[in-house]
Parts: C-alpha cells; structure tokens; sequence
C-alpha cells in the first residue's frame, strides 16, 4: 500500500471516528422527600462534590412535599431511586407496585420531635381531640403520629400540611402541635418559636426508618446505574462525616439558617446516618421486621415479610471524592 492511500485511509478513519457522537450519560432521577432534611443535604454534597460525575453518570434532583409524594413519584415513573421508610414500601407492593429498599440509609428518627408552641401548655397527653400537623397521610410523620395515638392511648386529628407548612402552621396557631423533622425541629428549639413534648429519636425504638428505594423493573433493567447511584450517595455520606465544616456550612447555605443550628443537625442528624448500606447486615432484617411492626401497630395493615421489602442485590461502594 502506497504512502497516499495509508494516508487517506488514516483520514477516513478519523473523521468517522470524530463523527460517531459520544455515549450519552446515564441519568438518574433522584426523588427526595422534602427540602429542608437530610436526604436533600446528602444528595445536594454528592453533585457538589462531582460523585455522580465520577461514577459517569448524571443526576436530576427532584424535591417532593412528602414521603407519601416521593413515593408516588416513583410509582409514576418520576423517579429512580427515592428515599423513604419501609413501610411505604409495604403498603406499595399490596397495591401493586412492586419496589424494595436496596440500601439502608437511618436506623433511627434522629431530629424527630413532637412540637407545641412555646407558650403552649400541652402536653403529650393533652393532645386528645386536638389538631396535630403531619407532612402527608402515609409518611414518616404520619407514622410517628400513628404510633403517639396508640402508645399513648390517645387520638387527635391528623392535619397534613406538606414539608414546608409543618413549621408555619403550628407557629400560626392553625394546629396545636407537629411532628417537625430536624434541623427545622432545632432550629424553631433554639429559637424559642417552640418546645419539644416528645423526641421520637428516643422514645421510639431503633429500627430502621429509612433507605434508598427503586422498583423491582428498574433494578432488574439497570443494576448498574442503581450501583452508580448508591456509590455516589453513601460517598456524600462518607465526604461528610470527614468534612464538618463543609458540610456546616453547606446546610446553614442550603437551608438559610444559622451555622449553630445547621452545627446541630451536623452532630445529631448528619453523623449518624448508616455509612455503609448493607442490606445484608445481620440486623438489618430485624430492624425492618420492627419497622413494619411499628407501623401495623399506629393502623397500617398492609404489612408483607420483610423479605418482600428488602433487596441485597446492591451494596454501596462509596465513591471517593
């Protein structure tokens, strides 16, 4: 072959090489419950430090006013990969929508307070006939409220406000009391604004609360893009317990609130969220079995096996920053 033709072919071959577009990146929907709470700081840390990115793939961050929104989200189509409790779960697969935890993300309702106003005379047991806000029927605060009327033998009505009417409509008088999650719940404490009547973090058994969920389809169709996700979420996780101050700063930026109380979330919320997601764990069973349990016990009665909640197909490797 003469010099020419070796030539000509070489520029063939470069020019339908530079014509072939890229691959496109994966992109994974990422459904969060709502926005001021951890699973929005976690997953706000892992497309600012690029953790998507250096798994190769693209993240769309989606902020519901619920669990129970999240969830349906998920159900619609409009979501991967959402964080939610066990429970959802449960109640989903009798209904037909077929999901299963595949990482476990909170073995506790850390920052989870029962709340009055703080010149409210009430107490726990003062809530009979009264009005108590939860963010929507289904979610965690719906449950935590489910499991005060039982514990404490009590009943009142169930106001669902979303995320962000917890806090305005029990400081407004609309309600008598709320289940406000952290570090909302620290932040109206600390401010004077309201006073806690019971802390879910202690009074509530530890179980496990919360995990990163995905349907059954979309496991079995994109196993790996699943594993991206998780790597990149529980190495957010990983960035922050090594990087207080970041992580200070980014909550007290995300949420517009004092470097004291995003300070507090840090400590109570943030360092003790699960690092590694092992749904193989051996008490992870356990803990969802008292999850469900928890749940059937404040009325929800579609309750499956834990072993129809669980998937240990996965577990995170956390990507490093």
């Amino acid at each position: 072959m003469n010099m020419s033709r070796r030539h000509a072919l070489a520029s063939l071959a470069a020019v339908s090489l530079l014509a072939t577009p890229a691959l496109a990146q994966e992109t994974i929907r990422v459904g969060l419950p709502t926005k001021t709470y951890w699973p929005t700081t976690v997953a706000e840390t892992a497309v600012r430090q690029k953790l998507f990115e250096k798994e190769g793939i693209k993240a769309e961050l989606t902020i519901y006013r619920s669990g129970a929104e999240t969830f349906e989200g998920m159900a619609a189509g409009a979501a991967d990969i959402i964080l939610d409790p066990p429970s959802l779960v449960s109640a989903g697969r009798k209904k037909g929508v077929m999901s299963k935890i595949v990482a476990n993300a909170t073995m506790g309702n850390y920052g989870w307070q029962l709340m009055v106003p703080a010149k409210s005379t009430l107490d726990v047991k003062d809530l009979n006939g009264k009005k108590v806000a939860i963010t929507a029927a289904g979610s965690g605060s719906d449950l935590l409220a489910l499991w005060t009327i039982q514990d404490r033998k009590i009943d009142f009505t169930r106001v669902p406000v979303g995320g962000g009417g917890l806090v305005p409509n029990l400081l407004a008088g609309n309600v008598d009391a709320a289940v406000v999650y952290s570090p909302l719940s620290f932040q109206i404490s600390k401010s004077g604004e309201a006073k806690t009547i019971l802390d879910y973090g202690t009074a509530v058994p530890p179980n496990l609360t919360s995990g990163w969920i995905v349907l059954d389809k979309f496991a079995q169709e994109k196993p790996a893009l699943v594993q991206k996700a998780l790597n990149a979420l529980y190495g957010a996780v990983a960035f922050m317990r090594a990087n207080k101050d970041a992580t200070v700063k980014l909550i007290a930026d995300l949420y517009e609130m004092p470097a004291e109380i995003a300070a507090l979330e840090y400590e109570n919320t943030i360092m003790k969220l699960e690092t590694d997601g092992n749904m193989t764990a051996p008490n992870v069973s356990g803990a969802v079995q008292l999850s469900l349990d928890l749940a059937k016990l404040g009325g929800l009665k579609d309750i499956v096996p834990p072993d129809e909640v669980i998937s240990t197909q996965f577990k995170p490797v956390p990507t490093k920053p």
